[in-house]
């Protein structure tokens, strides 16, 4: 088997993994609805937790035998084959709207992603790492903060909260890019902060995610994941890493189409959340 196949091969099983990972946390979310955060106490969600860890450890060895541009759109794949198999193991089915949104998304994800190209590795400095950590960090506060604040419209605080841990996710994978650069002369023990900032984003990250299913279905707090967290990162290469789009002005023209249909199908999901989760119920009618 090629690199280049084998590479293909786990990226795909990273995305069946980081998919039933997901299906796990939500079923432990909905039958946990007083543990939303960490229920430490429930078995699934030490699965969920494995199976999140299999899919980040086969996510990184097909980055090794494959290249960024075909190994991160593979891994939109999760939120289409998180539908199906929910469909298939747990009996949650997903409507016409979600499937549209989730296309959507994902297509997005993926037209954007193969756009955005690679350049020179390099480090972040000490400062930038500080005002990085500083900005994203807040942004995480403040998306977690709206979510609890919405807790009377869970569609939207499902969205709020899994945007967050997209974005913590999406952090920990830019600061482990840096710390990576950074031992490829050798460990350094000054990269001390930047792995505990790994570990911090990373924690938040699992506990918002577990949080984002409780009330918010799968498909909207999933798909929100999926498309937050590479995004993240891309941005992130692009301002400081001095990463850029492919083909010059067309490139950055597609990425920001690509970057509307991603949008609207998360809006897509989340509005048939929305329906679902707050139509009025039907009085019944006295004889």
């Amino acid at each position: 088997m090629s690199a280049l196949a084998l590479s293909v091969l786990l990226s795909f099983v990273s995305a069946l993994a980081y998919a039933a990972g997901a299906i796990a946390q939500e079923q432990v979310a909905v039958s946990s609805p007083d543990s939303a955060y960490v229920p430490v106490r429930r078995p699934g969600w030490w699965g969920a937790l494995a199976l999140n860890g299999l899919g980040g450890v086969l996510h990184v060895v097909a980055l090794a035998y494959g290249p960024l541009s075909l190994v991160q759109p593979l891994g939109a794949l999760t939120i289409v084959f998180a539908l199906p198999m929910a469909a298939l193991f747990v009996g949650r089915r997903a409507g016409a709207t979600a499937w549209r949104g989730a296309v959507m998304a994902t297509v997005g994800l993926a037209g954007l992603l193969s756009v955005v190209g690679s350049s020179d590795a390099h480090s972040l400095d000490a400062a930038e790492r500080v005002a990085v950590a500083l900005v994203t960090g807040g942004a995480v506060a403040a998306l977690m903060c709206a979510g609890l604040a919405a807790h009377r419209h869970p569609a939207v605080r499902s969205v709020l909260l899994a945007t967050a841990s997209g974005i913590a996710f999406g952090m920990s994978s830019v600061f482990t890019k840096t710390v990576a650069e950074d031992w490829t002369h050798g460990i350094d023990l000054d990269d001390l902060p930047s792995l505990a900032a790994i570990a911090l984003f990373a924690v938040g990250g699992v506990v918002l995610s577990q949080a984002s299913y409780g009330g918010g279905g799968l498909a909207a707090p999933l798909a929100t994941l999926t498309v937050v967290n590479p995004v993240l990162a891309a941005a992130v290469g692009i301002l400081m890493f001095g990463e850029t789009f492919r083909y010059g002005g067309t490139g950055a023209v597609l990425a920001l189409c690509c970057g509307v249909v991603a949008a609207g199908g998360l809006i897509m999901l989340t509005t048939e959340r929305i329906e679902r989760t707050e139509a009025p119920s039907v009085p019944d009618i006295p004889d």
